[in-house]
C-alpha cells in the first residue's frame, strides 16, 4: 500500500509569509511516512517562525525514531503561552505512518482530523494527556490501523472558521462544512489525488470567503492510502550491446507507466522490438527538442537536455508548461514509484564543447533527479544502472 500524502496552502489576506506550516519526511527503508502541521499564533512572519520551530521540532524528534506521543507532550509542555491573548504560540498535528497502514496521530489545538473509509466518516478512539505545566492545554492520542482507500485529512483552524460571522455561515465552514465539501468531491472522483484534492479544498474555503479574502492562514494536508502508481524511464544505451533486446523487452513488459528519455534509447527500443518511433515537433520550444510517439509507450522525449531541464522544474525554476520537459515531470509527479533504468554507455555528444556547461553527464542528472523526487516529492525511486 502506498501511502500519497499533499498539502495544499494559502496565506491570509495581505500576509507575504505563511502563518502555517508543513513538513514531511518518508523513510524507504523502513516503509514509513511522517508528516507535521503546525499553526502558528496569529499571521505573518512571526506566525511563520512559530510554526516552523514548533514542525521542525516534532519532525526530528520522529525522524530520529523517538516516540512521537513522548516528542509531541514535550513540545506540548514547551511551548509558551502568549501573555496578550492567553493561548498557545503554536498548534500542531502529526502523524507517524507506515505502509501496512499502522499510524499514530497526535494533536494539539489544531481542529480535528478527517478519517474517511467508504464515503464515511470514522470516529476512532483517543488518549487524552493533558500539559504538566500549562493548565486547559491537552493533547489527542489516537492509534488507528488505515485499510486502503482511507483518506485521512487535517487543516488548520483557517479551513474551519472561514466566513465566520457571516448570514451563511455564522459559526464559520466548521469541520462539518469541509466534510461535505471532502465527500462531495470523493463522490464525483473517488480516485483523486492527494494533491489535486488538498488543492481543491483550499479552492473552495477560499471562494466562501467575503470577497475572497482569507483572514486565516488555510492549511489543508491530504492523505491517501492507495495500490502504488508505478512508472518506469529507460534513459541511455546499455553498457553491453548485446543485451539491448533483453533490456528493451523488459521495458516494455515493465506494468506501469513507461517512458523514454533519449532519442538513442528509442531507436533501440524501434530496433528491437519493431515498434515505429514517430517525431512529433508540436512541444519543441525554448531550445528543446519536441516529444515522440511509439505505440505502447506513454512518453518519448530526448535525453540530457530534456532530463536537465527536468530536473530544474522540479526544483521548482523558471517552469515553462508548453515542451517535453514539464510533460517529463508531470509524468514523474503523477506517479509513486518511479523506477530508472540507465544505460551507462557514454555519448559522445555529451561532452561537446558547444553544448551548455551545465549539462552533466546521464548518470549525475538522473541521481540528483532521484533526490529531489524523494526529498521533496515523497516518491520512492529506484536506480538500474545497466
Amino acid at each position: 500500500m502506498f501511502i500519497d500524502i499533499a498539502c495544499s496552502q494559502k496565506k491570509k489576506y495581505n500576509q507575504n509569509a505563511y502563518g502555517d506550516y508543513f513538513l514531511s519526511g518518508r523513510f524507504p527503508d523502513m516503509n514509513r511516512i511522517v508528516a507535521v502541521l503546525s499553526d502558528g499564533l496569529g499571521s505573518g512572519i512571526k506566525a511563520n517562525i512559530l510554526a516552523c520551530m514548533t514542525s521542525t521540532m516534532l519532525k526530528k524528534f520522529m525522524e530520529e525514531d523517538a516516540d512521537i506521543e513522548q516528542s509531541c507532550e514535550i513540545i506540548m509542555n514547551s511551548l509558551p503561552v502568549c501573555k496578550v491573548r492567553g493561548i498557545s504560540y503554536s498548534t500542531f498535528s502529526a502523524i507517524d505512518c507506515y505502509d501496512d497502514g499502522t499510524a499514530k496521530i497526535v494533536e494539539e489545538g489544531n481542529p480535528d482530523f478527517i478519517w474517511i473509509r467508504d464515503n464515511e466518516v470514522l470516529t476512532p478512539n483517543c488518549t487524552v494527556i493533558e500539559s504538566k505545566t500549562f493548565k486547559n492545554r491537552k493533547m489527542k492520542v489516537y492509534k488507528i490501523k488505515l485499510e486502503k482507500n482511507d483518506r485521512i485529512i487535517f487543516c488548520s483552524d483557517g479551513a474551519t472558521q472561514v466566513a465566520m460571522g457571516t448570514k451563511e455561515f455564522p459559526l464559520g465552514l466548521e469541520r462539518s462544512g469541509l466534510i461535505k465539501l471532502i465527500l462531495n468531491k470523493l463522490e464525483t472522483q473517488p480516485c483523486i489525488s492527494s494533491e489535486e484534492l488538498s488543492n481543491y479544498l483550499v479552492r473552495q474555503i477560499e471562494f466562501i470567503a467575503p470577497k475572497r479574502q482569507l483572514k486565516d492562514d488555510t492549511s489543508i494536508v491530504s492523505l491517501y492510502c492507495r495500490d502504488p502508481r508505478e512508472a518506469l524511464i529507460f534513459t541511455g544505451p546499455p553498457y553491453h550491446q548485446e543485451k539491448d533486446k533483453f533490456y528493451a523487452e523488459t521495458f516494455i513488459n515493465f506494468k506501469g507507466k513507461k517512458a523514454i528519455s533519449g532519442g538513442t534509447t528509442a531507436n533501440i527500443i524501434s530496433r528491437e522490438l519493431s515498434i515505429p518511433v514517430q517525431s512529433d515537433s508540436s512541444l519543441s520550444v525554448g531550445g528543446l527538442p519536441g516529444i515522440y510517439k511509439m505505440d505502447g509507450v506513454d512518453l518519448v522525449t530526448e535525453g540530457i537536455l530534456t532530463l536537465t531541464k527536468t530536473l530544474e522544474y522540479l526544483e521548482g525554476n523558471n517552469i515553462n508548461k508548453n515542451n517535453a520537459a514539464y510533460k517529463l515531470m508531470r509524468f514523474m509527479l503523477d506517479s509513486d514509484c518511479i523506477h530508472f533504468l540507465v544505460g551507462a554507455q557514454v555519448n559522445q555528444a555529451h561532452y561537446d564543447p558547444n553544448l551548455p556547461v551545465e549539462i552533466e553527464i546521464r548518470k549525475n542528472i538522473v541521481k540528483k533527479i532521484t533526490k529531489v523526487l524523494e526529498e521533496k516529492y515523497l516518491k520512492k525511486v529506484t536506480l538500474q544502472f545497466i
